[in-house]
């Protein structure tokens, strides 16, 4: 019998991923926040942290892809919120005109 202490397993995986996606979705929230509100307050243009949102969101769903490991109705869903910032954008250019 082997009386070695196992230091890594399936759950510290599991537990460590479930909490890097939390941290990302509070960075890429807490950053599209700011967007907002320096946007709305300074008028200021943040694209610079908007192409890092979407640059960081599209390496993670690239990697997912890679490693097929994507629902089944994840394009549908991608397309659907696409469709539905795209409608929000063009309201909010147009009320706040």
């Amino acid at each position: 019998m082997n009386n070695q202490t196992v230091l890594r397993d399936e759950r510290t995986e599991v537990v460590e991923n479930a909490s890097y996606r939390l941290a990302y979705y509070i960075m890429a929230c807490g950053a599209l926040v700011v967007i907002a509100y320096r946007g709305f307050l300074f008028q200021e243009s943040l694209w610079d942290l908007m192409f890092l949102v979407i640059l960081s969101s599209a390496v993670a769903t690239l990697y997912q892809r890679s490693k097929q490991v994507l629902s089944q109705g994840w394009k549908r869903l991608a397309a659907i919120i696409f469709i539905v910032s795209v409608i929000l954008a063009a309201l909010l250019a147009f009320l706040l005109r």
